[in-house]
């Protein structure tokens, strides 16, 4: 027969900290500082497998957890001498839920649980405190209709507030023990009229009303999202912990508290936390009340009047102090613990892993290096890779008020401020000035790339977190909102529109990238700074990662970046981006528009000198380092003018008839352009645009090796291939076009031809395309919008419900779905190596900034991963936990 019931206290201790998969984080703590001689109230807990089995059998308890449990309550009893439902001396318990991982505040807690009409009496004359014993029972009618009969907490909190008006007092501590039986009367009324029924009396029923909602609580909705956000699996399910009370509402010696060992801010080796006298642990958490500071220390800085801990309970907080650094030697990580002082006595009710921030998570993993405590090893998997974008982009001051009028998904972490523009150009116009602006668009297209480029932040009312304007803010180190659906958008008047608010071009607005929101008028910002343990930690995962770490970018500056961030070379380079220079427009649409090749060839002959220049500055950046460089991937469309104010400028520049310019605009139309002419169909189709930009690159490689002694190494990608013998037409004339260069300079150089594999026949035929390629780059943006079927910037509006349904673990766009499209890149890593065994793997979508899919990169042998140049040092602490955690496995 399966066990569900572990005990804990009194001496006995079933189970420990490596329980957290059964007994969930807080049970397996309790358990864990019970064993080690630490002050636990006594108790047991309910593991997570009856969780899963609760809600596979209808939401119904077998026989034999019932038995279990009058086990578990009769090991508290023993232990504090107390009988459960005992109308002389009750002993109560509380009943808390604790999944594996913390989930703060989003799964119910029942307190005071075994009160009713005749054991509140025996309370109040057991403990000589009628005042505690009826606020106590008041606390559990009121949180007990909340949490387990599901009744308005409102009505509940507006009685309470009408006791105190007809008292004339505010705080609930100046209610005295009459005005408590008063309320409690009002509460059983209130429960009656709302629930049709009495408060539960019994003992029993109150229990098993309150494990039950525990276990409900697991799929409530603020739980399913926090999981959503957080990646954690549904099936996990949460355990119930069942605890002897202490009591922190017994007058002016009980307290109730959180405390962290170490400042979860800063990092800073001090104890860091709030207390609350003569109150219960809700009071502090809810904000009832407004908490005192722990140490003294603490309330002098903050210019704060109430005693800290440390003053009014001198000898507790000594206590207190030595179970800090207990817990934290023994755990050797920084601690979060809530406490509870019963007249004087100290109470240890949890403890686990503090959340930080990413600044205060590199300066304790540091410390804790340099004081012994941990290894580098350890301190490198100490810190979530993907909490380090916090330290690489301007934030928010936490400070400064803020008028939120919208939110949309978290597209590009940062903060930013400026004027509200609705157009790429009138954002560049702006820029020049050395204004501040925000661009907003319904959505970005690879035209509005100079505004994007121009612009502080990128706001957009439609796309995902792989959306256009996502992938390429990131790539820019801006900040974005994309998919803030409730935006109307309005070009030809230039305002928008959030319910009765409306924002016109010039106002201005606030952006934030790290959680989505949309202000209007200006909050001030904090620029990063990098301090040493940043650096520091770099250089231990350095040490230890197998994969390289390049960079995609195609900027001079955001090459500088790169490097900066330590990456390894460039893994892709569009050069696309640069085809949208307004300087070079123009000739990229007479090439276009050109109606035979010598008209194409003249046009292209007059963008090589401007190419190459693009090309020079980027290998003199990333000097002695691999770039590879992707060859024109989108379809020529994308070039021409779409809206009928703008034909008769380009028609204008272009020397050519409005008429001929919109035929041609016809003509290029496409009614699936991602799947349309593009990649390396334009080479096969218009080979003049490949040969320019092929000779563009050796040229550069050339010249910039014969005038540094630092030769690149160039290696030219060839976009959307799908057949072995497209790559092989290809292949061939940029092999011709190296030659040609280095015969007509005289020098030459190394080079690498290969492919972006984002179609899955090109997965599946990679056998045959590795015998004219030497690196193999995954496309996983294409990738998977193919394998899938998905359009990403679409998928968003119904991807949520599919991650709630479990139908995919997590959103595939951000990261590797590792059924699906990664079995397509382990099919095409393993097909390409058997042609070429020295065949480079690596991958250029977003993915490559993503932990978990770097983890899969890893594992599959990849030998690069290639990220936007502010998620740089996120892969490379990523590679190295990978590695870590592969050694120990």
């Amino acid at each position: 027969m399966t066990r569900y019931v572990y005990r804990f206290g009194g001496g006995l201790s079933e189970g420990g900290k490596g329980d957290k998969e059964l007994l969930g984080g807080k049970g397996a703590n309790l358990a864990e500082m019970a064993s080690i001689g630490l002050p636990v109230p006594p108790g047991f807990t309910i593991s997570t497998e009856m969780c899963t089995r609760f809600y596979a059998e209808g939401k119904a308890f077998p026989d034999s957890l019932r038995a279990e449990v009058a086990e578990g309550i009769a090991h508290i009893e023993k232990v504090t001498g107390k009988r459960f439902g005992d109308a002389a001396d009750p002993l109560l318990v509380s009943v808390r839920s604790g999944a594996r991982v913390s989930m703060p505040g989003m799964m119910d807690t029942v307190l005071n649980l075994g009160l009713n009409e005749a054991t509140v009496v025996g309370l109040a004359k057991a403990s000589g405190d009628p005042r505690f014993a009826w606020d106590s029972y008041r606390r559990f009618i009121q949180m007990y209709a909340d949490v387990v009969l599901g009744l308005d907490h409102s009505a509940f909190e507006e009685s309470l507030e009408l006791a105190k008006e007809d008292k004339g007092v505010h705080l609930d501590t100046e209610l005295d023990a009459d005005d408590w039986r008063a309320l409690t009367g009002r509460y059983m009324e209130l429960v009656e009229e709302l629930w049709g029924r009495p408060f539960p009396q019994d003992a029993e029923e109150q229990l098993w009303g309150a494990i039950g909602a525990v276990f409900e609580s697991w799929q409530s909705e603020r739980a399913r999202v926090y999981r959503r956000l957080n990646s954690i699996s549904g099936d996990w399910g949460t355990a119930v912990n069942i605890q002897a009370m202490v009591f922190g509402n017994m007058g002016e010696t009980s307290a109730t508290g959180v405390a962290f060992t170490r400042d979860p801010s800063t990092g800073e080796h001090a104890y860091y936390g709030e207390y609350l006298i003569n109150a219960q642990g809700e009071d502090v958490v809810a904000g009832i009340r407004t908490p005192q500071y722990l140490t003294r220390r603490a309330r002098e800085v903050a210019g704060a009047k109430a005693a800290s801990m440390e003053e009014a309970l001198p000898e507790v907080y000594g206590e207190l102090t030595k179970v800090f650094d207990s817990l934290e030697n023994h755990y050797r990580d920084m601690q979060d613990i809530e406490f509870t002082v019963e007249r004087g006595k100290l109470w240890m009710l949890q403890t686990r892993s503090g959340k930080r921030t990413a600044r205060a998570a590199l300066k304790i993993a540091s410390d804790m290096v340099h004081e012994g405590l941990i290894t580098q090893e350890e301190a490198i998997l100490r810190v979530d890779p993907a909490a380090l974008d916090q330290l690489l982009h301007p934030a928010l001051d936490p400070d400064a008020p803020r008028n939120v009028i919208a939110k949309g998904l978290p597209a590009s972490p940062g903060a930013a401020c400026g004027q509200a523009v609705f157009d790429a150009d009138t954002a560049e116009r702006h820029a020049a000035l050395g204004e501040a602006v925000i661009l907003i668009r319904i959505e970005t297209s690879p035209e509005d790339i100079h505004g994007m480029h121009a612009a502080q932040g990128i706001l957009t009312a439609r796309g995902g977190m792989t959306s256009h304007a996502a992938v390429v803010a990131r790539g820019m180190g801006r900040p974005c909102v994309s998919g803030a659906g409730s935006l109307s958008i309005n070009y030809a008047t230039k305002v928008m529109k959030v319910g009765s608010v409306e924002v016109r071009e010039g106002d201005t607005v606030t952006i934030d990238g790290s959680t989505g929101e949309v202000m209007l008028g200006a909050v001030p910002t904090i620029q990063p700074s990098l301090t040493g343990d940043f650096s520091g930690l770099m250089g231990w995962a350095d040490n230890v990662r197998r994969l390289r770490v390049r960079a995609n970018a195609e900027t001079p500056a955001d090459c500088r970046t790169a490097r900066e961030f330590g990456a390894e070379g460039i893994g892709l380079c569009r050069t696309e981006h640069m085809f949208f220079d307004a300087a070079r427009i123009i000739n990229v649409r007479q090439m276009i528009l050109a109606d035979s090749e010598a008209g194409r060839r003249a046009a292209l002959e007059k963008l090589l000198p401007e190419q190459r220049s693009d090309f020079v500055e980027i290998f003199q950046i990333m000097a002695g380092l691999p770039v590879t460089i992707r060859l024109l991937d989108p379809p020529l469309h994308e070039f021409l003018p779409h809206g009928e104010d703008e034909f008769e400028a380009v028609a204008q520049a272009a020397g050519v008839s409005v008429e001929t310019l919109k035929r041609r605009v016809t003509e290029l139309h496409e009614f699936n352009p991602m799947l349309g002419h593009r990649g390396c169909r334009l080479g096969i189709t218009y080979p003049e645009i490949y040969e320019m930009q092929a000779r563009a690159i050796f040229e550069a490689a050339v010249a910039v090796a014969r005038d540094s002694g630092a030769a690149p190494t160039p290696e030219v990608m060839v976009p959307l291939v799908s057949t072995g013998a497209e790559l092989k037409i290809i292949r061939a004339l940029i092999d011709r076009t190296a030659k040609a260069v280095f015969e007509e300079t005289g020098q030459s150089v190394d080079y690498l031809v290969g492919t972006m594999i984002e179609l899955p026949r090109a997965a599946l035929q990679a056998a045959v395309i590795a015998e004219d390629a030497e690196f193999f780059s995954f496309g996983t943006n294409d990738l998977t919008q193919t394998t899938l079927g998905l359009s990403r910037d679409d998928a968003s509006r119904f991807l949520t419900q599919y991650i709630e349904n479990g139908i995919y673990p997590r959103d595939p766009f951000v990261t590797i779905d590792a059924d699906g499209v990664g079995e397509l890149i382990s099919i095409a890593a393993e097909r390409g190596r058997s042609t070429a065994p020295g065949l480079k793997l690596g991958i250029c979508g977003e993915h490559g900034g993503d932990a978990a899919s770097i983890a899969f990169c890893h594992g599959i042998g990849l030998d690069y991963v290639s990220a936007s140049p502010y998620r740089v040092p996120i892969a490379r602490l990523a590679a190295a936990q990978a590695a870590l955690r592969e050694r120990a496995a």
